[in-house]
């Protein structure tokens, strides 16, 4: 593995540990609400987003030195290159402050425009993925082994009494329920933050409509761990997302994650 090229299915587990490191640290902070203060864009921030990515960023340039990093809270605005990590050192900060541990820590490693390697980590579990999407349980307090007991994820057909459609707690919209109700919705499931794509990816779910704003290291990680379990992830275009977007500001547009790609069909974006 060299700092230029890395070997997806070497970097992965690299990214597992750093992200569940992450998680870690942000379980023990005792008082999350410590320098909370809006964003420009009016989204929450605290001194446990800045740790997580003084210790997610700090790590990863000890360990790929030349390679750039583009972080949610400190580099945003840092273009990025034909190799770099993006990453979003705390996802899910309004739920993380109000108590819950429903937050992830996303972590992609993005080559062109794509992902080639990914960890998605949250309390209690963690997805991996380069070649391939690995799953293990770890505990939240606990850091991750060298050697967890990773088990293969894989998205599930659409079932064929309707799908488990996952809605975000604090994000709807009427472009999303107008879609939701064109498709054959079975049940609806909360969760919030990027853990939606790993449920996907572990084929506990089925559908994942945003089409309000996103950012790109919001995503990037949930896309390549949910793809390469045999999802899908498309935008507007019908097409995957691509990353590195700097003259956006790292801006997404409406997209849909299925386990099975033959709901795509079926998706209706707003005009």
């Amino acid at each position: 593995m060299t700092n230029r090229d890395p070997d997806p299915d070497e970097a992965a587990p690299i990214l597992g540990r750093i992200a569940t490191e992450a998680v870690r640290l942000l379980a023990g902070v005792a008082d999350r609400a410590a320098g909370e203060a809006a964003k420009e864009d009016g989204s929450p921030a605290s001194d446990a987003d800045r740790a997580s990515e003084r210790l997610i960023v700090g790590t990863l340039r000890q360990t790929w030195p030349d390679i750039p990093v583009v972080a949610e809270e400190s580099v945003a605005d840092r273009r990025g290159a034909a190799l770099f990590f993006l990453i979003d050192p705390l996802d899910g900060t309004r739920d993380y402050l109000a108590g819950s541990d429903e937050y992830s820590v996303n972590i992609a490693l993005i080559s062109g425009s794509r992902p080639i390697a990914a960890a998605l980590a949250a309390p209690g579990r963690v997805w991996i993925a380069g070649r391939a999407t690995r799953v293990a349980r770890v505990a939240a307090n606990e850091a991750i082994p060298h050697a967890p007991d990773w088990t293969l994820a894989r998205a599930r057909p659409a079932p064929a009494d309707g799908v488990v459609a996952l809605v975000s707690r604090r994000h709807g919209d009427n472009a999303t329920e107008a879609c939701l109700a064109t498709l054959p919705v079975a049940s609806r499931r909360s969760a919030s933050s990027a853990l939606k794509f790993g449920l996907i990816a572990s084929g506990e779910a089925d559908l994942y409509l945003r089409f309000g704003p996103t950012m790109e290291w919001d995503t990037a990680a949930g896309d390549h761990v949910l793809t390469m379990a045999g999802g899908l992830v498309v935008d507007a275009s019908g097409h995957p997302p691509r990353y590195g977007r700097a003259g956006r500001h790292y801006r997404n547009g409406p997209f849909a994650a299925m386990g099975d790609a033959s709901l795509a069909p079926r998706i209706r974006f707003p005009a």
